[in-house]
């Protein structure tokens, strides 16, 4: 473990809108929960100290107090009011981090990163001051250029994940620029400043649950546990 503080923000933004839901995707149940409190669960098993900050809609604060009694979830973290964007909701969760120590960003729809996943990127960040969680295609890549597309060689390419660490002061930095379109997750933020971003081996299990496909794999992965 590193010396420094340990702090996971947790990111839950969801409406459902490409789940065809009512009910916002991270709340969406798999095995019996909310997906949220799979993910909660997963930074509190690789460490039970760690500070847990989970950014969610306004509107949704109260729903997620009312299912965390519903469901006797007592895994402490807090709660705060996300942004408009993926950005201001990552800048809000900054806000609860006091002082140094390392931050892990992840994806509240990601409920199946895996206790070494998250160890890795906290141990990579403590060494590089950042360490992004990534997996290589499976698939062949082709890149799309004015003259229709080309293929691309699969080997130079990686696909992100979360959890993303970085030191509380980068990561600070980082979100006071002003918030631009490329800014696509936390390494991108963090490029912008010049700083050099480390990639962490992740895992194919370690999807984000998007559309209604990925319900289907949820529940099986969620079987298997």
């Amino acid at each position: 473990m590193s010396q420094l503080s340990e702090y996971g923000i947790i990111v839950a933004g969801g409406s459902g809108s490409r789940m065809q839901h009512e009910v916002p995707k991270q709340f969406i149940e798999v095995a019996g929960k909310p997906i949220l409190m799979h993910t909660i669960e997963r930074f509190s098993e690789y460490n039970p100290d760690l500070r847990l900050i989970v950014v969610l809609p306004q509107q949704q604060l109260q729903t997620w107090r009312d299912l965390c009694r519903k469901h006797s979830f007592k895994v402490f973290h807090m709660a705060v009011a996300g942004g408009a964007t993926r950005f201001g909701s990552v800048k809000n969760g900054l806000d609860a981090v006091q002082g140094e120590g390392l931050v892990a960003v992840h994806d509240g729809v990601r409920p199946f990163v895996e206790a070494a996943t998250i160890k890795a990127a906290f141990e990579a960040a403590a060494v590089h001051g950042s360490a992004v969680v990534a997996v290589s295609p499976k698939d062949s890549i082709r890149e799309l250029i004015p003259e229709g597309s080309r293929a691309v060689p699969r080997a130079n390419y990686k696909l992100v994940q979360t959890p993303q660490c970085f030191r509380a002061g980068v990561l600070r930095r980082a979100y006071e620029q002003p918030e631009q379109e490329h800014f696509t997750d936390d390494a991108s933020v963090v490029e912008q400043l010049g700083e050099k971003i480390v990639l962490v081996e992740g895992s194919y299990r370690n999807i984000k649950i998007t559309t209604p496909e990925d319900l289907v794999l949820a529940e099986a992965f969620a079987k298997e546990q």
